[in-house]
Protein backbone atom coordinates (compact mmCIF):
# COMPACT_ATOMS: atom_id res chain seq x y z
CA UNK A 1 0.00 0.00 0.00
CA UNK A 2 1.33 3.41 -0.97
CA UNK A 3 2.14 5.64 1.99
CA UNK A 4 0.63 9.12 2.07
CA UNK A 5 3.04 12.05 2.22
CA UNK A 6 3.57 13.59 5.64
CA UNK A 7 1.99 16.90 4.56
CA UNK A 8 -1.14 15.07 3.39
CA UNK A 9 -1.44 13.28 6.73
CA UNK A 10 -1.02 16.59 8.55
CA UNK A 11 -3.78 18.15 6.45
CA UNK A 12 -6.15 15.26 7.21
CA UNK A 13 -5.38 15.54 10.91
CA UNK A 14 -5.98 19.30 10.89
CA UNK A 15 -9.29 18.87 9.07
CA UNK A 16 -10.39 16.28 11.62
CA UNK A 17 -9.47 18.58 14.47
CA UNK A 18 -11.30 21.47 12.82
CA UNK A 19 -14.39 19.25 12.48
CA UNK A 20 -14.36 18.52 16.21
CA UNK A 21 -14.54 22.26 16.91
CA UNK A 22 -17.56 22.72 14.65
CA UNK A 23 -20.71 23.47 16.72
CA UNK A 24 -23.19 20.61 16.95
CA UNK A 25 -26.62 21.28 15.41
CA UNK A 26 -29.27 22.38 17.93
CA UNK A 27 -32.05 20.98 15.77
CA UNK A 28 -33.19 19.96 12.30
CA UNK A 29 -35.81 20.90 9.73
CA UNK A 30 -35.43 17.98 7.31
CA UNK A 31 -36.20 14.97 9.53
CA UNK A 32 -39.40 12.85 9.50
CA UNK A 33 -42.52 13.89 11.42
CA UNK A 34 -42.96 11.90 14.64
CA UNK A 35 -46.22 9.92 14.22
CA UNK A 36 -49.15 11.42 16.06
CA UNK A 37 -47.42 14.77 16.56
CA UNK A 38 -46.78 17.97 14.64
CA UNK A 39 -43.04 17.80 15.31
CA UNK A 40 -40.10 16.45 13.36
CA UNK A 41 -37.48 14.22 14.98
CA UNK A 42 -35.07 16.64 16.72
CA UNK A 43 -37.24 19.53 15.49
CA UNK A 44 -35.45 22.86 15.86
CA UNK A 45 -38.83 24.61 16.17
CA UNK A 46 -40.15 22.42 18.98
CA UNK A 47 -40.44 24.47 22.22
CA UNK A 48 -37.83 23.65 24.82
CA UNK A 49 -39.08 22.43 28.25
CA UNK A 50 -39.29 25.17 30.87
CA UNK A 51 -36.40 25.34 33.32
CA UNK A 52 -37.20 24.35 36.91
CA UNK A 53 -34.60 24.54 39.65
CA UNK A 54 -34.49 21.26 41.61
CA UNK A 55 -34.21 21.19 45.37
CA UNK A 56 -30.79 21.04 47.00
CA UNK A 57 -31.52 17.40 47.85
CA UNK A 58 -34.05 14.88 46.52
CA UNK A 59 -36.12 15.56 49.64
CA UNK A 60 -36.17 19.32 49.06
CA UNK A 61 -39.03 20.88 47.12
CA UNK A 62 -38.22 21.93 43.53
CA UNK A 63 -38.95 25.50 42.52
CA UNK A 64 -42.39 24.77 41.05
CA UNK A 65 -43.69 22.68 43.96
CA UNK A 66 -46.32 23.69 46.49
CA UNK A 67 -44.69 23.28 49.90
CA UNK A 68 -47.18 21.81 52.36
CA UNK A 69 -44.82 21.40 55.31
CA UNK A 70 -41.08 22.05 55.52
CA UNK A 71 -40.55 22.14 59.26
CA UNK A 72 -42.28 25.39 60.15
CA UNK A 73 -45.79 26.61 59.47
CA UNK A 74 -48.90 24.46 59.04
CA UNK A 75 -50.69 27.26 57.14
CA UNK A 76 -50.97 25.13 53.99
CA UNK A 77 -53.21 22.65 55.84
CA UNK A 78 -56.73 22.78 57.23
CA UNK A 79 -58.75 20.38 59.36
CA UNK A 80 -62.39 19.40 59.00
CA UNK A 81 -64.75 22.19 57.91
CA UNK A 82 -61.81 24.43 56.99
CA UNK A 83 -60.63 24.99 60.56
CA UNK A 84 -56.92 25.57 61.28
CA UNK A 85 -54.67 22.52 61.31
CA UNK A 86 -54.47 21.24 64.92
CA UNK A 87 -51.32 19.19 64.43
CA UNK A 88 -48.31 20.23 66.53
CA UNK A 89 -44.83 20.94 65.22
CA UNK A 90 -42.00 19.46 67.26
CA UNK A 91 -38.32 19.69 66.29
CA UNK A 92 -39.34 20.64 62.74
CA UNK A 93 -41.58 17.57 62.46
CA UNK A 94 -45.36 17.47 62.15
CA UNK A 95 -47.23 15.19 64.58
CA UNK A 96 -50.37 13.65 63.04
CA UNK A 97 -52.78 13.95 65.97
CA UNK A 98 -56.12 15.76 66.10
CA UNK A 99 -58.02 14.41 63.09
CA UNK A 100 -57.44 14.27 59.33
CA UNK A 101 -56.06 17.36 57.57
CA UNK A 102 -56.35 18.57 53.97
CA UNK A 103 -54.20 20.80 51.77
CA UNK A 104 -55.71 24.23 51.23
CA UNK A 105 -54.75 24.00 47.59
CA UNK A 106 -56.52 21.58 45.27
CA UNK A 107 -54.70 19.24 42.90
CA UNK A 108 -55.42 16.87 40.02
CA UNK A 109 -52.45 15.00 38.51
CA UNK A 110 -49.39 15.63 40.65
CA UNK A 111 -46.05 14.49 42.00
CA UNK A 112 -46.02 14.10 45.78
CA UNK A 113 -43.12 13.73 48.20
CA UNK A 114 -43.57 13.03 51.89
CA UNK A 115 -41.50 11.45 54.65
CA UNK A 116 -42.94 9.89 57.78
CA UNK A 117 -41.84 7.93 60.84
CA UNK A 118 -43.61 5.88 63.47
CA UNK A 119 -42.03 5.19 66.84
CA UNK A 120 -40.89 1.63 67.71
CA UNK A 121 -43.04 1.72 70.86
CA UNK A 122 -46.25 2.51 68.94
CA UNK A 123 -49.12 0.50 70.40
CA UNK A 124 -51.16 -2.05 68.45
CA UNK A 125 -50.55 -4.38 65.54
CA UNK A 126 -51.60 -4.82 61.91
CA UNK A 127 -53.61 -1.75 60.79
CA UNK A 128 -53.51 -0.22 64.27
CA UNK A 129 -49.73 0.28 64.34
CA UNK A 130 -48.12 3.31 62.71
CA UNK A 131 -51.05 3.80 60.34
CA UNK A 132 -51.71 6.90 58.23
CA UNK A 133 -52.41 7.50 54.56
CA UNK A 134 -52.18 9.90 51.64
CA UNK A 135 -55.53 10.44 49.91
CA UNK A 136 -55.17 11.98 46.46
CA UNK A 137 -58.16 14.13 45.53
CA UNK A 138 -59.49 13.27 49.03
CA UNK A 139 -60.52 9.78 47.85
CA UNK A 140 -57.67 7.57 46.54
CA UNK A 141 -55.45 6.27 49.35
CA UNK A 142 -51.80 5.28 49.22
CA UNK A 143 -51.34 3.51 52.55
CA UNK A 144 -48.74 4.50 55.14
CA UNK A 145 -48.13 1.80 57.76
CA UNK A 146 -45.50 0.34 60.03
CA UNK A 147 -45.38 -3.03 58.27
CA UNK A 148 -41.84 -4.03 59.27
CA UNK A 149 -42.33 -7.37 61.03
CA UNK A 150 -45.99 -6.42 61.45
CA UNK A 151 -48.22 -8.82 59.46
CA UNK A 152 -51.36 -7.39 57.85
CA UNK A 153 -53.48 -7.94 54.74
CA UNK A 154 -51.63 -7.51 51.42
CA UNK A 155 -53.77 -4.64 50.12
CA UNK A 156 -53.09 -2.70 53.34
CA UNK A 157 -49.27 -2.67 53.19
CA UNK A 158 -47.31 0.55 52.70
CA UNK A 159 -47.26 1.32 48.99
CA UNK A 160 -50.61 -0.33 48.24
CA UNK A 161 -53.67 1.23 46.70
CA UNK A 162 -55.71 0.60 49.82
CA UNK A 163 -58.18 -2.25 49.49
CA UNK A 164 -57.26 -2.78 45.83
CA UNK A 165 -53.67 -3.48 44.76
CA UNK A 166 -50.78 -4.60 46.99
CA UNK A 167 -47.33 -3.14 46.37
CA UNK A 168 -44.90 -5.17 44.28
CA UNK A 169 -42.69 -5.49 47.39
CA UNK A 170 -42.70 -4.42 51.03
CA UNK A 171 -39.88 -1.83 51.10
CA UNK A 172 -40.37 -0.24 54.53
CA UNK A 173 -37.59 0.40 57.02
CA UNK A 174 -37.85 -0.48 60.71
CA UNK A 175 -39.99 1.71 62.96
CA UNK A 176 -37.98 4.66 64.27
CA UNK A 177 -36.45 5.29 60.82
CA UNK A 178 -37.79 7.73 58.24
CA UNK A 179 -39.86 6.31 55.40
CA UNK A 180 -40.13 8.14 52.06
CA UNK A 181 -42.95 8.28 49.54
CA UNK A 182 -42.42 9.60 46.00
CA UNK A 183 -45.67 9.22 44.10
CA UNK A 184 -46.89 10.17 40.64
CA UNK A 185 -50.68 10.41 40.65
CA UNK A 186 -52.54 10.64 37.36
CA UNK A 187 -56.03 12.03 37.87
CA UNK A 188 -59.01 10.41 36.17
CA UNK A 189 -60.24 11.96 32.93
CA UNK A 190 -63.75 13.36 33.06
CA UNK A 191 -66.55 14.17 30.67
CA UNK A 192 -69.47 16.13 32.12
CA UNK A 193 -68.33 15.16 35.60
CA UNK A 194 -68.25 11.44 34.80
CA UNK A 195 -65.05 9.39 34.78
CA UNK A 196 -64.16 8.17 31.27
CA UNK A 197 -60.61 7.05 32.12
CA UNK A 198 -59.53 5.91 35.61
CA UNK A 199 -56.85 7.32 37.85
CA UNK A 200 -53.38 5.75 37.92
CA UNK A 201 -50.48 5.80 40.35
CA UNK A 202 -46.74 5.13 40.21
CA UNK A 203 -45.23 4.78 43.65
CA UNK A 204 -41.75 4.63 45.17
CA UNK A 205 -41.20 3.62 48.80
CA UNK A 206 -37.73 4.47 50.08
CA UNK A 207 -36.53 4.67 46.46
CA UNK A 208 -38.02 1.27 45.53
CA UNK A 209 -40.71 1.19 42.81
CA UNK A 210 -43.77 -0.62 44.20
CA UNK A 211 -46.52 0.51 41.75
CA UNK A 212 -46.04 1.08 38.00
CA UNK A 213 -48.82 3.14 36.44
CA UNK A 214 -51.31 0.99 38.34
CA UNK A 215 -55.00 1.57 37.65
CA UNK A 216 -57.05 2.81 40.59
CA UNK A 217 -60.43 1.07 40.49
CA UNK A 218 -62.30 3.90 42.20
CA UNK A 219 -62.30 5.71 45.56
CA UNK A 220 -60.57 3.48 48.11
CA UNK A 221 -62.77 1.84 50.72
CA UNK A 222 -62.48 -0.32 53.83
CA UNK A 223 -63.90 -3.85 53.53
CA UNK A 224 -65.76 -3.06 50.31
CA UNK A 225 -65.35 -2.91 46.52
CA UNK A 226 -65.48 0.32 44.54
CA UNK A 227 -66.19 1.92 41.16
CA UNK A 228 -66.46 5.31 39.49
CA UNK A 229 -70.23 5.70 39.72
CA UNK A 230 -71.41 9.27 40.29
CA UNK A 231 -69.79 12.62 39.57
CA UNK A 232 -66.20 13.56 40.32
CA UNK A 233 -64.36 16.89 40.62
CA UNK A 234 -61.55 18.01 38.33
CA UNK A 235 -59.42 18.92 41.36
CA UNK A 236 -59.55 18.30 45.11
CA UNK A 237 -57.28 18.60 48.17
CA UNK A 238 -54.78 15.96 49.26
CA UNK A 239 -55.75 14.51 52.65
CA UNK A 240 -53.46 13.05 55.32
CA UNK A 241 -55.16 10.58 57.61
CA UNK A 242 -54.95 10.58 61.40
CA UNK A 243 -55.41 6.93 62.44
CA UNK A 244 -55.09 7.73 66.18
CA UNK A 245 -51.62 6.27 66.68
CA UNK A 246 -50.01 6.29 70.13
CA UNK A 247 -47.53 7.95 69.86
CA UNK A 248 -48.45 9.91 66.69
CA UNK A 249 -46.86 9.37 63.28
CA UNK A 250 -44.41 12.15 62.40
CA UNK A 251 -44.12 13.88 59.01
CA UNK A 252 -41.52 16.08 57.30
CA UNK A 253 -40.59 17.34 53.80
CA UNK A 254 -44.11 17.34 52.41
CA UNK A 255 -44.59 18.94 49.00
CA UNK A 256 -46.69 18.55 45.86
CA UNK A 257 -45.96 19.44 42.21
CA UNK A 258 -48.99 19.92 39.94
CA UNK A 259 -48.62 18.02 36.66
CA UNK A 260 -50.39 18.55 33.31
Amino acid sequence: MKKLPALTLLAIFAAACHGEDKPSPIGYEDTPIIPGTEWRVHDIKRPAPPVVAPGKTNASAPADAVVIFDGGSTDALVSKDGKPCPWKVENGELLIAGGDCWTKEQFASCQLHIEWMSAPETKGNSQKKGNAGVFFMDRYESQMLDCYNNPTYADGVTGCIYGQTPPLVNAVRPAGEWQTYDIIFTAPKLKDGKVVEPAYVTTFVNGVCVQVHTKIMGPTKHKNITNYDGEFPEKAPVRLQDHKNDPPVRVRNYWVRPLP
